[in-house]
């Protein structure tokens, strides 16, 4: 039986910069006041949120919301598959891609009213070898940058910027073998990404049309050239640009098989994971539910970006305010 009005948090105390004591303090009082009941968890190492998103949602739940990063909605979002309890995300992590892509603002206060609004969509999840992802997997570049990000003790955007400029001095390409359906794609390659989501993170959009309500996986390719094509590239990504020409190749499956000639590296929402060189990837469509805002978003090169930017801007700008007040009192 469906316990209609009970939310789990699940709540990753080493996500992002910010610290996250007390937190359930504040949480829990204004979700109650939306007519829920709340049971909140901290989290303690790995797989602790899959393991309590799977239990609310064996008992019924109506949603379980993550309070981190990519990874930490990786999580509880697998334990969430194919159950009708509904994942809500109070982004808190250093990129928030999926929260991001589906217009949650980062910041966890202003993310509380997109659980208030109660719109739910039955949206995509992508898999690859058998693991879950529901924003992007990659290989190449961005993975290596990944790995090197996580082996940093500092977290946030400076961090992730120092990793992939300290990875983009000395990396070198890989050979693939892309095959979906009738096509085959074999070259060297930066980085071959499989998005079901438009972005990394931080607003970094690898496949701006991308949706995660179609069914399909929106594949790039960035082909091997010199430093000052990929860095465009890069450029290409931050202003929403990416578009197909001689050294970017973009296409949708619904599912596709990756050879690589070396190297393990691989992220899954921006964690790094070991994985064989044959990678099948597909999608799984509607198999996962997610509080997503009623708003409309339409996508435009350029505008969007600058328009994000602001609005991350003025949430940074009235985080540190309220922390002046604070240490004023």
């Amino acid at each position: 039986m469906e316990n209609y009005r009970r939310l789990t948090i699940i709540i990753n105390p080493i996500a992002g910069t910010l610290s996250k004591r007390g937190l359930d303090n504040w949480l829990v009082p204004s979700l109650e006041e939306m007519g829920y009941t709340v049971h909140t968890e901290y989290t303690r190492g790995p797989g602790d949120a899959t393991r309590i998103a799977a239990e609310a949602a064996a008992r019924g739940d109506y949603g379980v919301l993550a309070v981190g990063g990519d990874g930490t909605v990786n999580e509880v979002a697998t334990g969430l598959i194919g159950t009708r309890t509904a994942l809500g995300i109070l982004p808190a992590g250093s990129g928030n891609g999926l929260a991001r892509h589906i217009g949650i603002p980062v910041d966890i206060w202003r993310s509380l009213k997109v659980i208030a609004e109660d719109n739910i969509a039955a949206c995509d999840y992508g898999e690859v070898n058998g693991r879950p992802f529901f924003c992007t997997f990659g290989v190449g570049f961005d993975a290596a940058v990944s790995n090197r990000f996580a082996a940093k003790h500092r977290r946030g955007l400076a961090s992730y910027i120092s990793s992939a400029v300290d990875e983009f001095v000395n990396y070198d390409a890989d050979t693939y073998e892309i095959i979906a359906g009738d096509k085959v794609i074999a070259d060297r390659a930066f980085l071959v990404v499989c998005c079901n989501a438009s972005q990394y993170g931080n607003n970094v959009f690898v496949a701006p049309a991308a949706s995660i309500r179609d069914g399909l996986l929106d594949v790039t390719i960035v082909h091997d050239s010199t430093k000052l094509e990929h860095a465009m590239s890069g450029l290409e990504m931050i202003t929403g640009t990416i578009s197909t020409h001689g050294k970017i190749q973009t296409f949708r499956t619904p599912e596709v098989t990756i050879r690589r000639s070396k190297g393990s590296t691989a992220h899954i929402d921006g964690d790094p994971v070991d994985m064989p060189g044959e990678l099948r990837v597909r999608i799984h469509p509607g198999q996962l539910r997610i509080f997503i805002t009623a708003r409309k978003h339409h996508f435009k090169p350029i505008i969007t970006p600058i328009a994000l930017a602001v609005r991350d801007w003025h949430i940074t700008l009235h985080r540190f305010v309220k922390s002046l007040c604070r240490l004023g009192r």
